[in-house]
């Protein structure tokens, strides 16, 4: 039986019923965990556990998710788009990000999903829901991605990106190529690998398109994976095509339900709130990349009012969790004007509302919680609390102090991936090495495009 036990440490548990233990240990076993208390009790109750890791000065959390991803932007880093900078979102998808994911060859998808997944852990990041395009490489795509995900030992839910803008439809066949391998996998691997049916929008998708991507999700089981009126262009081109609003054209074609997440949400209105929150429909927040696309401020206060499901993602603009959270905790206060908001809100689409997504595609796992039975996803942070802490100040020490400490120890399914700061199981000096030498190449490609 393979053993940890991590003693002397601060442990917060989460889940509904939130803990602050001190001078606390936690006992792993199997990939579980399967006991938490005091750590001169545990040593007594554990005395043949001989894989002991000392957390003093930590403080140990439930890994932390992030609920939408997309690892294949690792290579944009540093690469300036030639000509006039991109005015709206449609010249930056145009300029940028659909130059290149066509650029990419599968040795980048390769590299790019690797780097991102070492981040990932360097951030105690320890599921990812990722989105994903190559069209230059589409098909094995996405295995090639689930290879790096069992590599770097987190845990992932994959789909493929469909759209019309490079041949119609393109796509369906890899997401349904990898869902159906899915589940001839072992049932170790399903439990760090789930898919979905990926959609880019819903103004590069006809509606024959949107009903193959349907038909693919019904007889699969699975959700739709889409972005959702992130720019004006979204909603206006449903408009003039369709006549109606965006997510009206989603939920009325099938696209929906509570497998599903729509991402961004920005440009919606009143009535397609009532149409997500009646539809069981889940949504991700993005607010630095929405921030940084200056496509404005989803209102995700109302949906969560309204009982929307709204969790937190990072858009690929990096793996780091913890400043998504406190991003989104400033960006509401301010555009709302108000200082009462954010405190509450932001914490919990990060730590409640990204464990509930997660086990929409991963489920019986016992995500974002420390507790007896729940699988071992764990992130230990350099913190030592300079004021008391304790459940009912938890959030504040989240906001003003965790935020900025560093995560040097992370762990999946009992098995260490990261410790004293060093990444285990991903050579990332060689990764990062081979990286440089491939990305000017696949610059050139964009260039030249």
């Amino acid at each position: 039986m393979d053993e940890l036990l991590i003693t002397d440490t601060t442990l917060v548990t989460l889940g509904d019923d939130n803990h602050v233990m001190h001078d606390a240990a936690l006992y792993i076993a199997d990939g579980k965990i399967g006991d938490m208390g005091p750590t001169k009790e545990l040593r007594q109750r554990y005395p043949g556990c001989h894989s002991i890791l000392n957390a003093r000065g930590k403080v140990v959390l439930p890994g932390f998710i992030c609920a939408h991803h997309h690892l294949y932007s690792t290579m944009a880093r540093g690469f300036a788009p030639p000509g006039d900078p991109a005015y709206t979102f449609q010249q930056i998808l145009e300029r940028l990000w659909w130059k290149l994911d066509r650029a990419l060859s599968m040795d980048d998808v390769r590299l790019s999903a690797q780097l991102a997944l070492a981040e990932c852990i360097r951030n105690g990041t320890t599921t990812i829901i990722d989105h994903h395009a190559s069209p230059s490489c589409r098909d094995g795509s996405l295995d090639t991605i689930a290879d790096a995900v069992l590599q770097a030992g987190i845990r992932a839910c994959l789909c493929y990106e469909v759209s019309d803008r490079n041949e119609k439809g393109a796509g369906v066949a890899e997401n349904r190529r990898f869902l159906e391998r899915l589940r001839q996998r072992p049932a170790a691997q399903r439990e760090r690998l789930s898919g979905m049916v990926g959609i880019h929008a819903s103004f590069t998708v006809s509606d024959a398109t949107l009903a193959r991507c349907r038909d693919l999700g019904q007889e699969l089981g699975a959700g739709y994976h889409i972005h959702v009126a992130e720019g004006s262009e979204d909603p206006e081109h449903c408009l003039a095509q369709f006549n109606m609003r965006t997510v009206q054209r989603l939920v009325d074609r099938g696209i929906c339900g509570e497998q599903s997440l729509f991402v961004h949400c920005i440009n919606i209105d009143d009535e397609e709130l009532a149409l997500l929150r009646d539809s069981g429909t889940a949504v991700v927040h993005n607010p630095e990349s929405n921030m940084n696309n200056a496509v404005g401020v989803a209102p995700v206060l109302n949906m969560l009012e309204q009982g929307i499901l709204v969790g937190l993602g990072t858009d690929g603009m990096s793996s780091d969790m913890l400043a998504q959270m406190r991003c989104a905790y400033l960006v509401h206060r301010l555009s709302n004007l108000d200082p009462r908001v954010g405190f509450l809100e932001a914490p919990r689409m990060l730590l409640q509302n990204n464990a509930a997504i997660a086990a929409r595609h991963l489920p019986e796992l016992g995500l974002g919680v420390l507790t007896v039975g729940a699988a071992a996803d764990i992130a230990i942070l350099d913190y030592v609390p300079p004021t008391p802490m304790t459940a009912d100040n938890f959030l504040g020490h989240l906001i003003f102090g965790m935020v900025d400490a560093t995560v040097d120890t992370t762990i999946v399914g009992g098995k260490v991936l990261m410790q004293d700061k060093q990444i285990r199981s991903l050579d990332v000096e060689q990764l990062a090495a081979e990286s440089r030498e491939l990305a000017p190449k696949m610059w050139e490609r964009i260039r030249a495009m």
